[in-house]
C-alpha cells in the first residue's frame, strides 16, 4: 500500500493520520523527537546553520577594501620591499581578526538573549503535555492549541472546539476561519480545508490539538516565505549613517584620483605613489563603523537584558533612544492588574446574583483567550452549574462581546457578556424585580448615567444581558444578538500601581509623552488618571477617530492624551497619525487585539506573559510590564545612540582632517608626508583606540532628550573640525620644516606622531558636551586611547621603528608636539560648545 502524501493527510481521518505519521494519541517519545530533529531539522523557515569559524573568518577577506590591501601586499613582495609586506599583511589580519572576532561575540551574545524568549509550544510527549521550543517541533507531534497561540507548524486537527483562526497572512481572508476535524472544503471562499491550520497563522477563540504534519522550510509558509519577506524601511539613523558612509566614500575618491594625479605630474615613483593613495584610502575609510554599530548595539541589548528588556531587532534599540511618545493600555502598566470583581448589579443599582450567575455561564464556557475581567469572574466562585454549554459566538474586537448558547432541561438561553454601550444597543428589555421590562429611552438614559457614575468612582464594567430562544435551538450566530434582556452591570476594581506615577514622571523627564490607549471608557480612564497625577488632556472615543480623516486625526492625536473604547484598528490608525505627526512612537502591548499596533509603531514591546501573536510582533519583550522598566530601555537606547555618534564624530574631526592635510602635503613636500606603511600602522592604531567606544559612559544630559540623526551636527562637526585639524597639521608642517629643519625621516616620524595624538584624544574632547576633564570616560577607552598614543610616542625609539624608517625625536620636537596637540585640544573644545550653543542641541 502506498503511503499517503502529505496533502492526503489533512483529508484522512484523525487516527489515520496519526498512524501514518508513526505517532500516538499520547504524543511521540522525547528519543523519538530527538531522533525526528535530527533527521528533518529544525523548524524554522529561515536557515539557521551557522558557517563554521573559520569559513566566517575567510568570508572577511571577500571585503574589497581588503582585496584591495592585499594586492599592494603582494605587490610590495614582488618589488623587493619586505618590510611594507609584512606591515600591509599584518594590518590586514589584525583589522580582520579584530573586526571577526568583537562581531561573532556580539552575535552569540544577542542569539543568547533571544533564546529566552523564543516561542514556546505544549506539545504532548511520553504521554504529558510539556513546553518546547517551536524549532524543536517534528512532524507526528501532538500540540495544544488556544486563542492567543500562533500555529507552530502546518497540522491537522485531532479535536477542535469552537477553533476559529487567523489565515489571512496565507489566504487573504479578512476574518477568522472556523475550523473543524471534517476536512471539508468550501471552494466558494477557500481551498483550504478545515481541518487544517497552518504556521504564519493565529488561534482567536477555541482550542484545539493537531498533529505536527509539516515543519520548517517544508511548511506551506516556508514555500512562500521569499515571497512575503518585505525589508522594513530604513529608520531615520539609517539613513543618516549610509548617507554619511557614502559622503566618505565621495570624498575618498575625489582625494585618491588628486593625490595620483599630483604624484604623477611631479613624476614621482608609480608604485610608492599608488601606496601613498592607497593607505590614504584606508585611512579616510571608517571600516570600523559597522563594527562599532554592531557592537554598541549588542552591548546595549546585554545591558537591557539586565533591566529586564530583551531585544528581539537589535536596530529597535537606536529606535527606542528616539523614542518621544510611548502608547500604551492601563492595565497592568498603570493599573495593578489585580482586578477583583466587586458587584454585580441590576440597572436600578441593586446587587443581583442573576447578574453574577449570567456573567459566570459565560465566561466558564468561553472558549476563548481568558481576559483578566473573566478570571475574576471565576475566581469569585461557581454559579449556574445546571446548565451545559451548546455553542459559542466568540469574541472579537469589533463586536467587543462574546456568546454562549446554553441549555438547562428544555430550556435554552444565549448568555452574553461584552462592553455596555454595546450590549445597551442590542437590549429590547431590561431585569426589573425579576421581571422583563420593555427598555425605553429613560431606562437607557438611567443606564448611560449609571455607567457615567460608576466610572467617576474607578469601575470597570461589563454588560451582562440574556435572550431565550426556542428548545429546538442547538447553533448560534452574530444575528442571534438580537432582542436581548439587559440582566445589569459586573463592576471591577483595578487600583492604580503604586510605581507608576513615579515611573511616569520619570519618563516625562526624559522627554516622553505616555499616551494610553484603551477600550476602557473615558471616565475609568480619567479616574485613573486622576489617581495618578497624570495631567489631564484631551481625550478620543472610538466613535471620534472613525469619523475623523487622517489629516483631522493628526491634529488632534497631537494634544489628545487619551483614547478610550478603541478597537485594534483604531489603535493602529492613532499610532500612524503620531507618527505622522513627526513623532518616533513605541506601543506597548501583550494582547491578540495589539499586534497590528506593535507592527505600526517605530517600536513593538510586548512583555513575557503576552500572547505569542503580540510577542511574534515586537521588536521588544519586557520580562516584566512595569513602566520603569520601559524607562531604563529608553534610556540604555540613548546611549547606545550617543556613543555610536562618537564614532561618526571621531570620523569627521581630526581624522577626516588629517587625511585632508596629507593628501594637501603632496603639493608643498618634496616627498611624501608619511609613508605608505607608516600610514596604515597610523589607521590601525587609530582603529584600536576605537574599539573600546561601545564601552564608554554617557552623560546625563545626553540621555536627558531623544536622540535622532542630526545631519546638521555632522555637517557642521566637518566643516569646522576638518580645517581646525588641518590648521594645526599645518603649523607641525611649519615647525619640523622651518624650526627644526626636519628631514624625510624627521618629517615622517613628527607628523606621525602628532597626528595620532590629535586623531586619539579628540575623543576625550568630543564625548560629551562639557568641558572634556568634566566627564569621566569608561576606564576601557582611557585604557585603549592612551595604549595607542602611548606605542606611537615610543615606536621610533625602538628597533621596530627603525624598520619602520621612523627616526628617534629630539626631546625639544617631541616637547612642541605635545604642546601643540595640548592647544589643539582645548580649541576643538572650545569649538564643540560653541556648535552646540548654536544647534541647541545634543548628539
Amino acid at each position: 500500500m502506498t503511503a499517503p502524501g502529505v496533502q492526503d493527510l489533512f483529508a484522512l481521518p484523525p487516527e489515520c493520520a496519526i498512524s501514518s505519521l508513526g505517532s500516538r494519541e499520547v504524543g511521540l517519545s522525547a528519543a523519538e523527537a530527538e531522533e525526528r530533529l535530527a533527521r528533518n531539522g529544525p523548524n524554522r523557515i529561515a536557515d539557521t546553520h551557522r558557517p563554521s569559524v573559520f569559513i566566517e573568518f575567510i568570508k572577511r577577506f571577500r571585503n574589497p577594501l581588503v582585496l584591495v590591501l592585499l594586492f599592494a601586499a603582494a605587490i610590495a613582495a614582488g618589488t623587493g620591499d619586505p618590510a611594507s609586506f609584512i606591515v600591509i599583511a599584518s594590518i590586514v589580519v589584525i583589522s580582520v581578526t579584530l573586526d571577526f572576532v568583537q562581531e561573532r561575540r556580539a552575535q552569540i551574545a544577542v542569539e543568547k538573549l533571544r533564546e529566552r524568549v523564543s516561542l514556546m509550544v505544549s506539545v504532548l510527549r511520553d504521554g504529558s503535555v510539556q513546553s518546547v521550543r517551536a524549532a524543536d517541533l517534528v512532524p507526528g507531534d501532538i500540540v495544544c492549541l488556544t486563542a492567543g497561540d500562533l500555529v507552530p507548524a502546518d497540522c491537522r486537527l485531532l479535536v477542535a472546539n469552537d477553533l476559529f483562526v487567523n489565515q489571512s497572512l496565507l489566504t487573504g481572508e479578512s476574518y477568522p476561519a472556523e475550523k473543524d476535524v471534517t476536512g471539508t472544503v468550501n471552494a466558494e471562499t477557500t481551498v483550504v480545508p478545515t481541518s487544517a491550520v497552518f504556521m504564519g497563522s493565529s488561534v482567536v477563540s477555541g482550542t484545539a490539538h493537531a498533529i505536527v504534519i509539516r515543519t520548517g522550510r517544508q511548511t506551506m509558509l516556508g514555500g512562500i516565505a521569499g515571497a512575503l519577506r518585505r525589508e522594513p524601511p530604513p529608520t531615520a539613523f539609517a539613513i543618516g549613517l549610509r548617507d554619511f558612509s557614502m559622503l566618505i566614500v565621495r570624498l575618498t575618491v575625489l582625494l585618491v584620483l588628486f593625490v595620483l594625479l599630483v604624484n604623477l605630474l611631479f613624476h614621482r615613483p608609480l608604485l610608492e605613489s599608488f601606496l601613498f593613495a592607497l593607505a590614504l584610502a584606508v585611512g579616510l575609510t571608517p571600516e570600523l563603523l559597522p563594527m562599532i554599530v554592531s557592537v554598541t548595539l549588542s552591548r546595549g541589548a546585554l545591558r537591557m537584558a539586565e533591566k529586564q528588556v530583551i531585544v528581539k531587532r537589535l536596530s529597535a534599540i537606536q529606535d527606542l533612544g528616539s523614542v518621544n511618545v510611548i502608547c500604551s493600555d492601563k492595565t497592568g502598566t498603570l493599573t495593578e492588574a489585580s482586578i477583583a470583581l466587586v458587584r454585580t448589579v441590576d440597572l436600578d443599582g441593586n446587587e443581583s446574583e442573576n447578574v453574577f450567575e449570567a456573567a459566570y455561564i459565560n465566561a466558564h464556557f468561553e472558549t476563548g483567550l481568558k481576559s483578566p475581567l473573566d478570571e475574576a469572574i471565576l475566581n469569585r466562585g461557581p454559579a449556574g452549574n445546571s446548565w451545559n454549554k451548546l455553542d459559542e459566538v466568540p469574541f472579537d474586537f469589533e463586536r467587543r462581546r462574546v456568546s454562549v448558547l446554553a441549555a438547562r432541561g428544555e430550556s435554552r438561553r444565549l448568555f452574553v457578556k461584552g462592553a455596555p454601550e454595546d450590549i445597551l444597543k442590542l437590549c429590547s428589555f431590561f431585569v426589573r424585580n425579576n421581571n422583563s421590562v420593555s427598555l425605553d429611552d429613560a431606562a437607557r438614559a438611567s443606564a448611560c448615567t449609571a455607567l457615567e457614575h460608576f466610572g467617576h468612582q474607578g469601575f470597570r464594567a461589563l454588560g451582562i444581558a440574556w435572550r431565550d430562544v426556542g428548545s429546538a435551538c442547538v447553533h448560534a450566530g452574530i444575528a442571534d444578538e438580537a432582542g436581548l434582556t439587559f440582566a445589569g452591570f459586573a463592576l471591577f476594581l483595578d487600583p492604580p500601581k503604586e510605581s507608576a506615577g513615579s515611573a511616569l514622571r520619570d519618563l516625562a523627564s526624559l522627554g516622553i509623552a505616555v499616551k494610553i490607549v484603551t477600550g476602557d471608557n473615558e471616565h475609568v480612564t480619567a479616574h485613573v488618571c486622576e489617581s495618578l497625577a497624570i495631567p489631564s488632556g484631551e481625550y478620543l472615543n472610538g466613535e471620534e477617530v472613525e469619523s475623523l480623516s487622517d489629516e483631522a486625526l493628526i491634529a488632534r492625536v497631537r494634544t489628545a492624551n487619551r483614547f478610550c473604547r478603541v478597537n485594534p484598528s483604531q489603535k493602529a490608525r492613532i499610532i500612524g497619525a503620531l507618527r505622522r505627526a513627526g513623532n518616533v512612537v513605541a506601543y506597548l502591548g501583550d494582547g491578540i487585539n495589539d499586534a497590528p499596533s506593535l507592527h505600526a509603531a517605530d517600536v513593538g514591546i510586548s512583555v513575557e506573559g503576552g500572547a505569542d501573536v503580540a510577542k511574534e510582533a515586537a521588536s521588544m519583550i519586557m520580562l516584566q510590564k512595569d513602566l520603569s522598566v520601559l524607562a531604563e530601555g529608553v534610556r540604555e537606547g540613548r546611549r547606545t545612540f550617543v556613543n555610536v555618534m562618537k564614532y561618526i564624530m571621531m570620523g569627521t574631526s581630526s581624522n577626516f582632517g588629517n587625511m585632508f592635510s596629507m593628501a594637501g602635503g603632496v603639493l608643498i613636500l618634496p616627498f611624501l608626508p608619511m609613508l605608505p606603511i607608516q600610514i596604515l600602522l597610523n589607521n590601525l592604531l587609530y582603529d584600536f583606540s576605537e574599539v573600546a567606544i561601545p564601552t564608554d559612559r554617557v552623560d546625563d544630559e545626553a540621555i536627558a532628550k531623544p536622540g535622532r540623526w542630526n545631519t546638521r551636527l555632522v555637517q557642521k562637526f566637518m566643516l569646522l573640525f576638518g580645517p581646525i585639524s588641518s590648521l594645526f597639521d599645518v603649523v607641525t608642517f611649519f615647525v619640523l620644516l622651518r624650526v627644526f629643519h626636519a628631514d624625510g625621516s624627521l618629517f615622517h616620524t613628527g607628523w606621525f606622531v602628532e597626528s595620532l595624538l590629535t586623531q586619539v584624544l579628540v575623543i576625550f574632547v568630543i564625548r560629551t558636551r562639557h568641558r572634556f576633564f568634566e566627564s569621566k570616560p569608561s576606564p576601557l577607552l582611557i585604557a585603549s586611547s592612551l595604549g595607542a598614543v602611548a606605542v606611537a610616542v615610543m615606536l621610533p625609539y625602538t628597533q621596530l621603528g627603525a624598520w619602520l624608517h621612523f627616526v628617534p625625536l629630539p626631546l625639544p620636537v617631541m616637547g612642541v608636539l605635545i604642546v601643540i596637540t595640548a592647544i589643539y585640544l582645548l580649541v576643538t573644545d572650545a569649538a564643540k560648545r560653541r556648535i552646540f550653543q548654536w544647534l541647541r542641541t545634543d548628539f
